[in-house]
């Protein structure tokens, strides 16, 4: 089928969602149109990357003075300022003309910064006054459920302008989601939390056989263990993009809650903290002797295969944890929350990975796998079996292609778009 793929960013390793989903299409034997945004030189080099799985690849600039200008621009409005921030009016008319242009059998739309544009589409096509044929359908992908995730951080959020933001950004992003779910045919989410959290809306009109979780995958070529690394003594690696909150508040409360119970018990275990753009407040855990913050790295392999344990301590957020499917892959031995590992509704605790809630059982279940190395073989060979089994992406977007193939055949019925 021909897919028009809208995603507000730059899709890339980093960003695997729709860098997975967009090269699994392409090698199914789809043809992949996919129009995007990108910030940086570094996105922009990863566009050439794009193009060999892609039939085209247009991509837009989106510097960051023109998304706080959108954002300024949302403020007198009722929508949230996430669905203005990826606006690029240049990149919305390109896509319309595609869809006029082009045989388009579905068009995919990614997250809440995307949603305006397949709006945008659906209301010039319900505009024109006599279209030749019907809009083909939109497949909205929220990827989390965004207001739920508002509601954890207004009140889990270690910064203070990031919890005004929040209570800011939460009613009118309730009321926003509530409304998507009467424009489109067929939505995405990663979980089953947040597919309940978007049924549960105020005013949603959502049935759930419309809601279809699409779950994170993992590239288990890419993400595997390599024998010639050795791993480090007692090392534990939490990772992540550190600029993202939950993943900051994840991290303080590792440093300040978990590890001093670690270290009363093992002084020599050492942290890596690694992923891009540290905040100060991680920046400022470096100055432990025994803590590591890598900023950016190449290659995160390198960490997830040298370490002795990886961690999830996470208090709040939504969604898929791709960070601990990475390090299941890689099969290192994870030590999570609940929350973390909740979309991971097959795993077995103990076996797939280890899972603790409060920060004694947390430390506890670190130092169990530090002192067994058996235990820890054991837990790494059963993460990344559990990883081939459940979340390898040929086998996810099988799944993602019957539910193209079922908003196609139901627009040929009623061409309703």
């Amino acid at each position: 089928m021909n897919i028009l793929f809208v995603v507000p960013y730059t899709p890339n390793l980093i960003r695997a969602r729709s860098y997975n989903t967009v090269r699994k299409l392409a090698e199914r034997g789809h043809r992949v149109h996919l129009v995007t945004l990108w910030t940086n030189e570094e996105e922009r080099n990863n566009i050439e990357e794009l193009k060999k799985y892609c039939n085209s690849v247009r991509a837009f600039s989106m510097p960051t003075w023109r998304s706080l200008v959108n954002s300024l621009a949302a403020l007198p409005t009722t929508q949230p300022l996430q669905a203005w921030y990826s606006w690029q009016p240049q990149m919305a008319r390109y896509v319309l003309a595609s869809l006029e242009k082009d045989e388009i059998d579905v068009v995919h739309v990614e997250h809440l910064r995307g949603v305006k544009y397949g709006l945008y589409l659906r209301s010039r096509w319900l505009n024109h006054q006599k279209p030749a044929r019907a809009c083909p359908p939109i497949v909205w992908d929220s990827v989390d459920c965004i207001s739920y995730l508002f509601r954890q951080s207004a009140v889990n959020s270690k910064r203070r302008s990031f919890r005004w933001i929040t209570h800011l950004e939460l009613k009118r992003t309730e009321r926003f989601e509530a409304e998507l779910t009467r424009k489109f045919p067929a939505i995405l989410v990663t979980s089953q939390k947040d597919k309940n959290e978007l049924l549960a809306l105020k005013n949603s009109t959502l049935s759930a056989s419309k809601l279809n979780v699409f779950p994170i995958g993992v590239d288990l070529d890419y993400f595997c263990p390599n024998p010639q690394v050795k791993r480090e003594v007692a090392t534990i690696v939490v990772s992540g993009k550190m600029s993202y909150h939950a993943n900051v508040s994840m991290v303080i409360y590792l440093f300040e809650q978990i590890m001093p119970l670690v270290w009363t018990k093992r002084p020599e275990v050492k942290l890596w903290i690694v992923g891009k753009d540290p905040t100060p407040e991680v920046k400022e855990i470096a100055h432990h002797p025994n803590v590591t913050v890598t900023g950016m790295v190449p290659d995160l392999r390198t960490y997830l295969q040298r370490a002795t344990i990886a961690v999830a301590p996470l208090t709040y957020g939504a969604g898929m944890q791709f960070k601990v499917l990475e390090s299941m892959a890689c099969g290192t031995p994870v030590v999570a929350t609940p929350l973390a590992v909740s979309a991971l509704t097959e795993a077995v605790h103990d076996r797939d990975l280890m899972v603790a809630e409060e920060p004694d059982e947390f430390a506890a279940k670190i130092i169990q796998l530090l002192d067994d190395a058996r235990l820890r073989h054991s837990v790494g060979e059963s993460g990344r079996y559990f990883a081939e089994q459940h979340f390898s992406w040929d086998r996810l977007v099988g799944q993602l292609e019957e539910v193209y193939n079922g908003v196609i055949k139901n627009n040929n019925t009623t061409g309703t778009g």
